[in-house]
């Protein structure tokens, strides 16, 4: 830190020395001392010129006489005196405007860098960016006072929510997660598995109760946007049982149970609470009739996730683009649902100074435990310098992109050739 202050002086130094100097040097009343100057050797030549024709008899004494009175006269009038040429220095305009550069170069060079700079990068602490997206809770609450500090003076940051609540929720602090999934939930509207969590803690934060209006609403808003969206389905039914609505719980959980792997210990789960609601259902009245007008219970096939969905491929920079960018700038590689959720099935973090690389992608580098790469069956692989140091897409990012495709590819070749606008 030391070391960077003391080059930074140096080029202010060297700035100050081309923008003061030249004003310091310069002298508002030259211009009037050269004119003084010829003056004075006009007036010295004409009183040599009087001496010699006094000599050479061309006048008299009383005209020689004359003639010097005429001249000291001019003398005093044309050309200034000693003592008004030593006053006028200090009324020097330039020279006043030098010194203010001096005080105020400095200051306003040093208020700028902590406007538009990194003054957090000085910090001994400070480290790089690693090679793996850093989604792990914070245990200290130091680093939450940190993080939240950051967040208080730097807002725009979704991934910074995101953290700042998971970090909240392993400490059990359901209220402060409350407050931070309102702001995720405002910069990310439309991503279905944020709703969904945001009604899970929400629901923690106020006696574990699934059944208040605004649980209900984030889980709607859930699966408006994605219908499929498992978390949603399993607080839904468990909202619904709540309510002692089986009918609703037995239609959520059975979608849900749909999508899971036959045999596995989740989709055994969700089938025991489903005949559970069912049997509950047919000691109610007319719940016969509606046991009636229900599918069975019954989970489709779902292959177990494996490797055999890893995407590889190369990631290269447009040339064009090279100039847009610094070596530590932060380059993000992930997949994404061709539809459905936009949250990054996959995810892996680099630097420009790595590329051109080759990368791979998979089921260990999920996000969500629920939304990973094997799940789906058409995807988009994204490659984005960002300026923020975020996974989510904004203005000013570069970005490449592929073609949809199916997980398992390999040999992708994404080209980072375009401003994100």
């Amino acid at each position: 830190m030391t070391l960077f202050w003391i080059f930074c002086a140096a080029l202010l130094l060297l700035a100050m020395l081309f923008v003061v100097w030249p004003l310091w040097k310069k002298s508002g009343n030259s211009n009037e001392v050269l004119r003084d100057a010829a003056n004075l050797g006009i007036l010295r030549d004409q009183s040599t010129e009087l001496e010699v024709d006094l000599k050479n008899g061309l006048f008299t004494q009383e005209a020689y006489e004359q003639g010097k009175r005429e001249l000291q006269g001019r003398l005093i009038d044309e050309v200034k005196t000693s003592e008004l040429s030593a006053i006028a220095p200090l009324r020097n305009p330039a020279k006043i405007l030098a010194i203010i550069m001096m005080v105020l170069l400095p200051l306003f060079t040093v208020l700028l860098y902590f406007q538009v700079g990194t003054p957090k990068a000085l910090r001994p602490g400070a480290t790089t960016a690693s090679n793996q997206v850093d989604d792990s809770p914070i245990t200290s609450e130091e680093g939450i006072k940190d993080l939240q500090s950051e967040l208080d003076s730097n807002p725009d940051n979704p991934h910074g929510w995101y953290k700042l609540a998971s970090s909240y929720i392993q400490m059990q602090r359901y209220a402060e997660a409350v407050k931070a999934y309102e702001q995720l939930v405002k910069q990310v509207p439309d991503e279905a598995q944020l709703w969904s969590n945001y009604a899970d803690v929400y629901a923690m934060a106020h006696d574990k109760s699934l059944k208040s209006a605004e649980v209900k609403k984030f889980l709607a808003t859930a699966l408006d946007i994605d219908p499929n969206n498992m978390t949603a389905l399993a607080l839904s039914g468990s909202a619904a049982m709540q309510g002692k609505d089986y009918v609703a719980a037995i239609t959520n959980w059975q979608q849900m149970l749909s999508q899971l792997e036959p045999g596995s210990p989740e989709a055994k789960q969700f089938t025991n609470s489903i005949q559970e609601a069912r049997d509950l259902l047919a000691v109610e009245p007319g719940g016969k009739q509606k046991l009636a007008q229900l599918p069975a219970v019954e989970a489709a096939p779902k292959p177990a996730a494996d490797n055999v969905a890893a995407i590889t491929g190369t990631v290269t920079l447009s040339p064009g683009l090279a100039a847009q960018v610094k070596p530590d700038d932060v380059v993000f590689i992930l997949a994404r649902a061709a539809q459905g959720p936009k949250m990054p099935l996959a995810v892996l973090k680099k630097q420009v100074k790595d590329l051109p690389l080759q990368f791979s992608l998979d089921d260990s580098m999920a996000m969500q435990p629920q939304l990973k790469l094997s799940g789906f069956d058409k995807v988009v692989v994204v490659a984005r310098v960002s300026k923020s140091g975020s996974p989510m897409s904004q203005s000013g990012d570069l970005e490449g992109l592929t073609d949809v495709v199916k997980p398992g590819v390999k040999g992708l070749n994404v080209v980072i050739g375009s401003v994100v606008p």
